[in-house]
């Protein structure tokens, strides 16, 4: 039997070549291959290929999938209900962000009732032992498995028959059946594609855990992301307070819900009001303006600061954190030209408090008031907040869940609200002392801004 010859794989788009090639042929990104050995085919038998019996569509059932509450709120809404029988979920995000931390909470409150297989290639069982009891995570049936080879967790896993199985990291599993490294692209999508079948086949729900690159992205190939059923991004980094998890996939649910987090001395956290957590410390002074997000179902109220100051740079700095640069940009473009108002002679600072990053364009509006209100040095009512689009021609354009928005808003205390037009001519039952203020230009924003708040 001849043994098999190397292939080069890349890294990056994942192209297969038979020889070495300093620069991919696909993607073009030089030093990026890799050498993988492929394992030996197995002998197949004389009848040939396994055959799959096909059914007819009308006779087959729905499947009643159950859903596990993990015991964590806000991580049951970003998978759309809780955790489902049978799933394949990848949770990624920085080192240290507590990814480990937040799947020890979920073992606290699933081992009462489940039973849970943990399998770590990164820690010892006493490392997660000293982590557990800081957690208070000690009774039930958690079971601890310290290994980095494929086939050992395997059997380990058809032993113990786990409701819920989690591998901490995917990087760090190694199969014997590829040649390469563990962490490569081989290895990643050959120990993935073993769980994700394990978990097919009428096994437990699995947890893998997932590096992620220099750039931000998901370590591994892409095809990773597209072989589970939910990828779950942590967003920020450990000098934050709040951490946020993200659906970036989601097979079972919506991929615009947020779970925030506190992280303290004893774990995550849930926020489950964080537009209160939000606005506790706000600003009144110039350059401030409250804003409405919606991440999914839940409308979101964040503090936008801008400041604006005169440039000492030939050219003025533009920074803008937890929005969009470019549409900042556009945003500026359009205040200069439609207002007349001079951003081009000075720095602009944007920044969205707490560490939230607002994706929708209804945060156009409320960006746009505090980089009017920080070049202007005049400050908003305490009690007013604005939610809208922007257009190039300086028009707001109506957004969708404008009555969720508003009744959010009403709830924080929100006296006056600036939203576009259309929206405001919604028949939307608002109490008595709040006005809706209807605005279809952004010209319309500087007789609010002029006005002093009244007690």
């Amino acid at each position: 039997m001849k043994e098999p010859k190397p292939v080069f794989i890349c890294r990056e788009c994942g192209c297969c070549v038979s020889n070495w090639v300093g620069r991919c042929p696909e993607c073009g990104m030089w030093n990026t291959m890799e050498e993988e050995m492929p394992a030996p085919s197995p002998a197949t038998s004389a009848a040939g290929h396994k055959t799959a019996t096909p059914r007819k569509l009308s006779e087959l059932e729905i499947p009643t999938y159950m859903r596990i509450p993990s015991g964590t709120g806000e991580l049951d809404r970003v998978l759309g209900g809780g955790i489902v029988s049978g799933s394949v979920v990848l949770l990624c995000g920085e080192p240290g962000i507590g990814k480990s931390t937040l799947l020890l909470q979920i073992c606290k409150s699933l081992c009462r009732n489940k039973r849970v297989l943990y399998a770590s290639g990164e820690e010892s069982r006493g490392q997660i032992k000293l982590r557990a009891e800081r957690l208070g995570v000690g009774e039930g049936e958690l079971y601890l498995i310290s290994e980095t080879d494929l086939d050992a967790i395997l059997a380990a896993t058809q032993k113990l028959q786990p409701d819920l199985l989690i591998v901490d990291s995917i990087q760090t599993i190694y199969s014997a059946r590829s040649r390469s490294m563990a962490g490569s692209i081989a290895q990643v999508r050959e120990c993935a594609a073993a769980f994700i079948g394990l978990a097919k086949s009428d096994g437990p729900a699995v947890f893998l855990v997932g590096h992620v690159n220099k750039e931000g992205g998901i370590s591994g190939p892409k095809i990773l992301e597209h072989m589970v059923d939910a990828v779950l991004y942590f967003e920020g980094d450990r000098q934050q307070i709040y951490r946020i998890i993200r659906a970036m996939k989601n097979r079972y649910g919506s991929t615009n819900e947020i779970g925030v987090f506190d992280m303290t001395d004893e774990g995550l956290t849930e926020v489950p009001n964080p537009s209160e957590v939000l606005l506790h410390d706000r600003t009144t002074a110039a350059g401030t303006c409250i804003g409405c997000a919606m991440e999914g179902t839940r409308p979101l109220i964040t503090e936008i600061q801008a400041l604006v100051c005169p440039t000492v740079f030939p050219a003025p700095r533009r920074t803008a954190d937890g929005f969009d640069y470019n549409r900042m940009c556009l945003l500026l473009a359009v205040l200069e030209r439609r207002l007349t108002l001079r951003f081009s002679a000075n720095d602009v600072y944007l920044n969205i408090a707490g560490g939230i990053r607002l994706c929708e364009p209804a945060a156009d509006l409320s960006v746009a008031c505090a980089l009017i209100s920080g070049i202007l040095d005049r400050a908003f009512p305490t009690d007013l907040i604005a939610f809208g689009e922007i257009g190039l021609a300086g028009e707001i354009r109506p957004v969708t869940h404008a009555e969720q928005r508003i009744n959010e808003a009403v709830r924080l205390g929100f006296r006056r609200i600036l939203l576009p037009s259309r929206s405001a001519k919604e028949r939307i039952r608002v109490p008595d002392g709040v006005t809706l203020i209807g605005i279809s230009h952004v010209a319309g924003v500087l007789p609010h801004l002029l006005k002093k708040e009244t007690n």
